[in-house]
């Protein structure tokens, strides 16, 4: 099947990837990440600019030397005032490292949402707030549990274990203030170095994490503009050299990282080829 190339689409993808098997592979990526004798080859995000319609588009390449895999995805995101029908849209090409030869183009979007979730360890029970009615109740009526609709997003974060922040803010949306002690923050949105969504009362007095230094320093308006101090790595944690600490109030800044779709590609590559010989 190698000598052809495959395309695997989002419905494919949903029933090929289980949360189960996915999870134990983003954690291994992210130790190897995050370790000197890893294996892991990923430069920074590199991003170039449509201005003429508010857009950006994204390459993010990565070689995974443990996983023998070889990603790179191709990511637009367009912010809510253009023309475009959702402001992200990802496609993954998979390579045969042996190679060079391109084997597979995937959907991206099942892909980014699985990595994002299972990365950012998100809540079971849910409160949540959008700036648009309509898309709020849309997404709640696509999660299998007990949802509250907020009508701000104070309401939504107050008393909350756990926040979720998934938004292209330009300026602070969640404040330090709102968040009660020893609460865990996951910043999954505002990925630009002048676009943020937490405030720097929130930055500063929290713990920060990150999925890569390099990355964030870089690309993170929340972590450039309010100067906050990176505790560690997501792989860190993982791999056991940094603590979690759980008697602070805690951030997760997820700026994606190429690696996490690599294996998560190859995962679903491996799948589809299992699949597919059971069939022949």
């Amino acid at each position: 099947m190698a000598d052809r190339l495959t395309y695997i689409g989002s419905g494919e993808i949903e029933e090929l990837l289980l949360d189960s098997e996915l999870i134990p592979v983003l954690e291994r990526a992210l130790a190897n990440f995050s370790s000197e004798d890893g294996g892991v080859e990923q430069p920074v995000r590199s991003t170039v600019p449509v201005a003429k319609y508010n857009g950006f588009l994204g390459v993010m390449p990565a070689y995974s030397a443990k996983d023998d895999a070889l990603v790179t995805k191709l990511v637009r995101f367009y912010q809510a005032n253009s023309s475009a029908s959702s402001s992200h849209h990802a496609t993954v090409l998979l390579f045969d490292p042996s190679n060079g030869i391109l084997k597979a183009v995937m959907d991206g979007r099942v892909i980014t949402e699985k990595r994002t979730a299972a990365v950012s360890a998100i809540a079971t029970k849910v409160k949540v707030w959008s700036r648009t009615r309509e898309r709020v109740e849309k997404f709640a009526k696509t999660v299998g549990g007990p949802v509250t609709i907020c009508a701000s997003a104070k309401e939504a974060v107050l008393d909350a274990d756990v926040v979720i922040t998934v938004t292209m803010a330009t300026e602070p949306i969640l404040f330090g203030e709102w968040i009660k002690p020893g609460a865990h923050i996951n910043a999954v949105g505002a990925c630009r170095p002048d676009w943020r969504e937490l405030d720097d009362g929130l930055m500063k007095s929290a713990v920060l994490y990150v999925d890569s230094r390099e990355g964030a320093i870089r690309e993170s308006g929340d972590v450039i503009l309010s100067g906050a101090e990176i505790f560690a790595e997501l792989g860190e944690v993982v791999k056991g050299t940094k603590p979690a600490v759980r008697d602070r109030t805690t951030v997760f800044k997820s700026l994606g990282m190429a690696i996490e779709d690599t294996v998560t590609a190859k995962l679903i590559y491996d799948c589809w080829e299992v699949k597919n010989k059971q069939k022949s």
